[in-house]
């Protein structure tokens, strides 16, 4: 241990003896801890500056002068010892390493030190990293914990932290940046909103390709569904918030209403992918159209002897609590909506297990999945999507009670915790939940009818398959099956094609700014967690004033009014921000070293394709050579045999006795023969089979008609020398 004199300086830079910040010529930093000391408060400071080069705080000195004597150490610290020894002498390798950068010693050192790495595979994770992983670490990486971010949140000043770094320095009454030391706003302080873009790029990331296998589910296509609009709306009156009068649009899956689990890819025939994790609509409407919650008003979808189906988690109870992997769930009731009073949240008598609360709590008994949706109008959580209505993926009801609500009345509670195969949309990991024990409850004391399930549930985790399954049959749906997809009887499946892109392409795609949808130039990341060109949102705000000056008929002046700019995605009050709006540097640079990689990329399949083209036309050049010394060759062919068809119209003038000319066409055959197969193997090459049989002939017949005329020339001569002779 340090001597009692001898204290570092904390976070914010102060020496924890003198309560002074010393300059940066009187600091000196540990070579193996990498911690901040105030050289004047020291009580041994080095005696040189080669000292203060390899100094060692006196934390992790092997060497401490302890004027008392040292007892013996029992075999407990001894061990202890021998391991504290064995995590220093691991950080000086990692130190003394010069093919690390600063950020891998960082990481490596905060994994020693947080358990989660041995010092005996401290090279493992690195070599496993693949290329695209490690500019995300290098660009992008929380200012406390120097990892990359988990679950993400973005400060007004660009930095960016982990949700966990970021409430553990804020509760500690820090309400500056961790990194700069500008302000953070109150309402960030108090409700961090992650930021999804950052979410979903670290997790493509870290994609690798699994299949989850689950129960499969019956098919089931809607009465009149193909006659329903593809989008719900009525009149511009049925278009306000809730959409109440809005009738309902054309249901895109074909499971039925009492569909327990997720839904699968067979039962989403227009794009065969099925309702994916994370996946967002516009309102409760649109959700309904993807079947991942049916109602579009009630919370909670369910039939009480039967088993709850969905929930939806819209902020309409002050009791409800969410904690991302698990949640506390306020039953539906206890509110007296008679007359115009459909909006009042005021309790007014006790909540029972009857109707859609016994529903709950049958899934609870029987260990059912109950899929979960989020809603943007949950201002109370940070897992809340920014817009819109979210699929958050499956989770289990665990235990059910019933306790005094804060407006005094006894309400349902339902503890839920995720058992999905797909990582939470607020996650960078990329496998999906594994069991987890249950988290603890302090209201359950106070509580009554507590409901435990006593067997075992039908959704659970397998451990030989490493993934969440039906382990009982799911249970069967009571809705009635209508087969009947189209008019003929067909059941067609539309299967889209995509655009194959590359990793860092879909991380580019992530990076896209909301307004004009395109890769962000200059990045601002606004407090309610939103992401968008810098010249984009000063351009959306261009022309307004930040303060109104206001007057009373031109007779007064009245007291300036701010003016409230929202944000073009949601509807929080961005004008503080906007006064001098920090571009996001850590992203600006992700995305500059992805595209600048991404035209490498590019530039090398051209050189590829050009050689390949290049190729393709010299081998298509040597195949036009050869093609035109085959066509010469043919109309050569064609030349003789035009001049062999003229000597057959000429021998047709001829009289020939067939008599004394038998055996000299013989003859004549046999010579033309063997003379046409010297010429066919001198000419095989190129010429086809017909070709090669019609010269057969040809020659034959010019044989033929030689050895003819010659024949008859001999006959004339001796007809003549007889002549003369007489």
């Amino acid at each position: 241990m340090a001597h009692v004199s001898d204290l570092p300086c904390d976070g914010d830079g102060l020496c924890m003896l003198c309560n002074t910040k010393p300059p940066s010529d009187d600091t000196l930093t540990c070579k193996t801890c990498v911690t901040p000391w105030h050289l004047s408060c020291l009580s041994r400071p080095p005696l040189s500056m080669s000292d203060a080069a390899l100094w060692d705080c006196p934390d992790c000195s092997d060497s401490i002068s302890n004027p008392s004597p040292i007892p013996p150490p029992t075999a407990a610290a001894a061990a202890s010892l021998s391991q504290s020894s064995q995590l220093i002498a691991a950080i000086r390798a990692i130190e003394t390493d010069s093919s690390l950068s600063d950020q891998d010693k960082a990481r490596r050192r905060q994994q020693l030190l947080s358990g989660d790495m041995s010092p005996a595979v401290n090279n493992l994770t690195t070599e496993r990293r693949s290329e695209v992983l490690d500019l995300l670490d290098q660009k992008l990486y929380c200012s406390i914990c120097m990892q990359l971010p988990e679950r993400p949140v973005t400060t007004p000043c660009g930095h960016n932290f982990c949700l966990k770094c970021f409430q553990k320095w804020v509760s500690q009454g820090k309400h500056t940046c961790a990194n700069c030391r500008n302000d953070i706003p109150p309402k960030m302080a108090r409700e961090p909103r992650i930021n999804s873009a950052l979410v979903f790029a670290i997790r493509t990331a870290k994609m690798h390709n699994s299949n989850a296998s689950g129960g499969s589910a019956k098919v089931v296509h809607f009465i009149r569904n193909q006659s329903r609009p593809d989008k719900a709306f009525v009149t511009e009156r049925a278009k306000k918030t809730g959409k109440a009068n809005a009738c309902s649009g054309k249901i895109f899956v074909t499971i039925p209403q009492d569909h327990f689990g997720p839904i699968p890819p067979e039962n989403d025939p227009e794009r065969n992918q099925g309702v994916m994790v994370g996946e967002t609509w516009e309102d409760r409407m649109e959700c309904r159209q993807w079947g991942a919650h049916f109602p579009h008003v009630a919370g909670i979808a369910g039939q009480s002897d039967y088993g709850a189906q969905s929930v939806a988690l819209s902020g309409g109870y002050e009791d409800d609590e969410d904690h991302g992997e698990w949640f506390l769930y306020t039953g539906s009731g206890g509110r007296d909506l008679s007359g115009n009073k459909r909006t009042n949240k005021k309790q007014s008598f006790d909540q029972k297990f009857e109707k859609l609360n016994e529903a709950l709590r049958a899934s609870c008994r029987k260990g059912y999945p109950v899929r979960v949706v989020r809603s943007h109008k949950e201002k109370r959580s940070s897992y809340a999507p920014e817009k819109g209505v979210r699929y958050d993926g499956v989770y289990r009801i665990e235990q059910c009670w019933r306790k005094v609500g804060v407006q005094g009345f006894l309400m349902c509670r339902y503890l839920f915790v995720r058992c999905d195969n797909d990582p939470a949309p607020w996650t960078s990991e990329t496998h999906g939940d594994r069991p987890r024990p249950l988290p603890s409850i302090k209201e359950l004391k106070d509580a009554i009818d507590i409901t435990t399930r006593k067997g075992s549930p039908s959704w659970d985790y397998d451990e030989e398959k490493c993934c969440w399954i039906w382990k009982k049959a799911p249970p069967e749906s009571r809705v009635q099956v209508d087969d009947e997809c189209d008019e003929e009887g067909n059941n067609t499946r539309k299967v889209r094609r995509q655009k194959k892109l590359s990793m860092k392409e879909r991380l580019l795609k992530e990076f896209g700014c909301l307004i004009c949808r395109k890769v962000m130039v200059n990045p601002l990341t606004t407090p309610c967690a939103h992401n968008f060109c810098k010249a984009c949102l000063e351009g959306a705000f261009a022309g307004q004033a930040f303060i109104r000056q206001r007057t009373c008929e031109g007779r007064r002046t009245l007291r300036a009014q701010k003016n409230v700019m929202k944000c073009p995605s949601c509807k929080n009050d961005i004008s503080d921000y906007l006064v001098n709006p920090q571009v996001n540097r850590e992203l600006m640079n992700v995305i500059e070293s992805l595209q600048h990689e991404t035209e490498e990329d590019n530039v090398e399949c051209g050189e590829k394709i050009d050689d390949l083209k290049e190729g393709t036309e010299a081998e298509l050049h040597e195949e036009a050579q050869g093609t035109h010394s085959n066509i010469e060759l043919i109309e050569d062919v064609k030349d003789t045999d035009e001049k062999l068809d003229m000597h057959a119209g000429d021998k047709e003038n001829y009289d020939v006795n067939s008599e004394g000319l038998d055996m000299e066409k013989k003859d004549g055959l046999l010579k033309s023969d063997s003379k046409c197969q010297e010429k066919l193997e001198k000419t095989s090459t190129g010429e086809s089979k017909r070709t090669c049989k019609r010269k057969i002939s040809n020659d034959t017949i010019m044989a033929s008609l030689d050895a003819g005329v010659k024949t008859r020339s001999k006959k004339t001569k001796v007809v003549h020398g007889d002549d003369n002779s007489a």
